[in-house]
């Protein structure tokens, strides 16, 4: 058993990366002339929500990007919503566009991002970006799997052959990460509810990754010694701990690395979607270049 797993530290990746990304930023405004701007588009009434904006505002100012906030009330209409989407996707100074998710019933957030100009989809939400991904072709991903695999790369983990499994299956973690991983030449098995015998598929993967939303879903006996585990779950504990979708103190004794829960995955997906935003005003400012 592998009892000194690595532990996949997302907090010192995240500050590495904001070191990268805040230069980057400098030589951009020292080329264009011009402040990469966030437009984030929220309905108001969810307190999750409001920590998550106000971390994101916090976070350009750090990097010095500009933040813009269309706050919207609680009653809003589907059709202000849809056109406040499409106004910030006309506007030409602002180069991404992150609609806050969840949106309250009735409200549709399918009809929504339908809205939003796939290009300034900073989020990696709209339909032809996950068309694209699916393709293999270069897009917008969504930031949560997008750190995952920033996670791996860093610590030089091999992707390239070998057989991974993610479970989950949702379209803004689940499929585009098995999608990544795919692209990155691993053999991929998608695992969800209906999966039979999770526990013989997982005990074939060299990497792990769980995206399920639900708590100690996978154990460290359900591992293959020596995998890599990938933990994207946030469960809030009755007592108002937070732990991952994998049963860290087992896994960790089996597992060669592992990401924590919190401090693995959760603190690089804010940096990689300033990361975003940058390379969505570079595609738009060098289409204007001579």
């Amino acid at each position: 058993m592998y009892m000194t797993a690595t532990i996949l530290d997302g907090r010192a990746l995240a500050e590495e990366l904001r070191t990268e990304l805040r230069a980057d930023v400098d030589a951009f405004m020292a080329h264009y002339q011009t402040v990469p701007q966030l437009a984030v588009v929220q309905v108001q009434g969810d307190a999750a929500s409001d920590r998550y904006v106000r971390n994101i505002r916090k976070l350009c100012s750090t990097m010095g990007m500009q933040f813009h906030l269309t706050h919207l009330p609680p009653d809003v209409t589907q059709a202000i919503l849809d056109n406040a989407i499409q106004q910030l996707s006309n506007d030409a100074a602002v180069h991404g566009v992150l609609i806050q998710m969840p949106l309250p019933a009735p409200l549709s957030a399918e009809q929504a991002v339908m809205h939003l100009d796939y290009r300034k989809d900073v989020d990696g939400i709209h339909p032809i970006s996950a068309g694209l991904i699916a393709q293999g072709r270069l897009a917008l991903v969504p930031n949560t799997p997008a750190g995952g695999m920033e996670l791996l790369r860093r610590y030089g983990i091999p992707i390239a052959g070998k057989r991974a499994a993610v479970v989950g299956r949702s379209a803004v973690v689940g499929r585009p990460m098995a999608a990544l991983l795919l692209h990155a030449n691993a053999t991929v098995t998608i695992c969800h509810s209906h999966t039979h015998d999770l526990t013989s598929v997982l005990r074939e993967c060299d990497i792990v990754a769980v995206a399920a939303g639900r708590p100690a879903l996978v154990t460290g006996a359900m591992l293959r010694p020596g995998a890599v585990v990938i933990d994207f779950g946030i469960n809030v504990q009755p007592d108002g701990s937070i732990v991952g979708d994998v049963e860290f103190t087992s896994a960790v004794a089996v597992a060669s690395a592992i990401t924590p829960v919190p401090g693995g995955t959760g603190p690089v997906t804010n940096v990689m979607l300033l990361r975003s935003v940058l390379t969505t005003a570079r595609n738009q400012l060098s289409l204007q270049e001579p």
